[in-house]
């Protein structure tokens, strides 16, 4: 049985799965270095990448929902909303 994923999907997905492998071999680092320090530093370049994917993901996501058609308010609307968990994130 042949299964049909949209490309949009596939590459928000594939996005999702870099992003957490990124995550597990922070979590090894961390161990491997078995200190407080260098952890924190690992993890501090862990909030780098988060918003990264969350942005890139969004994009994607978004510039597929144009393909259909999506209004341009709801696109402000969606990039406000993302801007709003980036700024909570910050703050």
């Amino acid at each position: 049985m042949f299964i049909f994923i949209e490309k949009v999907v596939l590459g928000m997905a594939l996005l999702r799965i870099l992003s957490g492998s990124i995550e597990i071999f922070a979590a090894f680092l961390m161990l491997k270095f078995n200190s407080v320090e260098k952890a924190l530093i690992v993890n501090s370049s862990l909030a780098l990448v988060g918003p990264i994917i969350l942005i890139l993901t969004t994009t994607i996501g978004v510039l597929g929902l144009v393909g259909g058609n999506i209004s341009v308010v709801k696109i402000l609307w969606i990039f406000l909303g993302v801007s709003c968990i980036l700024i909570g994130v910050r703050w």
